[in-house]
């Protein structure tokens, strides 16, 4: 019988959940959570998104994204805009007070990053990171 430290599901599994873990504490005086803080992440590397688009991309259900984008709007982190292709679509845009929001937590992000791969020197970081990007491409 194999140990659970023998199945690589599971080590993933608890290398999120500790991520997840350091992320919400770290984001805890915001209000936020990291679901919020994927969408905001999101939304930096694009010029806008549909709704149905942030769920299919970040893999949250639909009704979660109602839920984070109201959220945000409320923060002033992100805004509903009119679709330029569609007048009846909505996109969700960053905006400048979400931008700074991002830039004041990058230093702190990377603490919670080192913190959790402490162990690994900066190659087996790169490595882990060009591997993760890898299996986490696929369908």
């Amino acid at each position: 019988m194999r140990g659970l430290h023998a199945d690589t599901g599971y080590l993933l599994y608890r290398l999120g959940l500790r991520s997840g873990q350091l992320f919400n504490t770290f984001l805890q005086e915001s209000g936020l959570r990291l679901r919020h803080y994927a969408v905001l992440r999101f939304l930096a590397g694009s010029e806008g998104s549909l709704q149905r688009e942030l769920s299919t991309r970040l893999g949250y259900d639909p009704s979660a994204i109602v839920g984070l984008v109201d959220d945000l709007e409320k923060l002033g982190f992100a805004e509903r805009r009119p679709s330029p292709d569609d007048r009846r679509s909505r996109i969700v845009v960053l905006t400048e007070t979400g931008r700074v929001f991002l830039r004041d937590t990058d230093e702190a992000g990377q603490r919670v990053t080192n913190e959790l791969l402490g162990p690994l020197d900066p190659a087996e970081r790169a490595t882990l990171h060009a591997l993760l990007l890898r299996a986490a491409d696929r369908p």
